[in-house]
């Protein structure tokens, strides 16, 4: 099995590893071109977006600079808008709907390290050898969310289609779809339903 493998089958393993590595700083490399572009630069930032990501749907826009560990483990559905600093480390899967929105500094992380500070400094291998180990939790994104800026996204979190995520939520743990929920760790306020809409704001067309 190779790390890789082991990533996805939610067993330790090595960050460190030569293959993992290669994967790493092929898609550092990218988001530094990319975060070098500039913004009307349209057709060469597609195409190097389309080198990063595992799928990217049609529509999409990351303002940049972007923050990427791996790219292709992560799926992105159409029309995502994410602002300035998004941020994804998908050691294992990322997967992010249709018609998001992303504020500023928005982070998604997917790799969970050793608690105890002395497996921090290496795990022993079957093999006698002493290694950097970590495992990952897949995160999943439904349809239609509006993140705040400063949204933190742990890993092995699910959070259902239409949700609001309040500015500089750190969110733990799954979040149903059609929620309000906000703060640190990020709880479900309430529902989103139509008494919500914009058009209930008195004067909203006034000039």
């Amino acid at each position: 099995m190779t790390e890789e493998q082991k990533i996805f089958a939610g067993k330790l393993y090595c960050p460190g590893d030569p293959e993992l590595r290669a994967i790493k700083l092929k898609t550092h490399n990218l988001c530094t071109k990319y975060n070098q572009t500039f913004e009307d630069e349209t057709e060469i930032r597609r195409s190097i977006l389309a080198d990063i990501f595992g799928k990217l749907g049609e529509d999409s826009r990351l303002q940049g600079p972007i923050y990427i560990h791996y790219g292709q483990h992560t799926n992105i559905g159409k029309r995502l808008f994410a602002n300035f600093n998004f941020t994804i480390q998908d050691d294992t899967y990322v997967t992010i709907g249709d018609d998001c929105n992303f504020g500023p500094n928005v982070t998604i992380v997917t790799p969970i390290h050793p608690l105890l500070p002395d497996e921090r400094k290496g795990i022993v291998a079957p093999d006698g050898s002493k290694k950097l180990m970590c495992y990952a939790q897949p995160v999943k994104i439904g349809d239609n969310c509006w993140f705040g800026a400063n949204v933190t996204v742990c890993p092995g979190v699910t959070i259902g289609e239409n949700c609001v995520i309040g500015a500089g939520s750190v969110v733990t743990r799954d979040i149903p779809a059609n929620s309000l929920a906000v703060g640190v760790p990020c709880r479900v306020i309430r529902e989103v339903n139509e008494s919500d809409s914009v058009m209930n704001i008195p004067g909203v067309f006034d000039n």
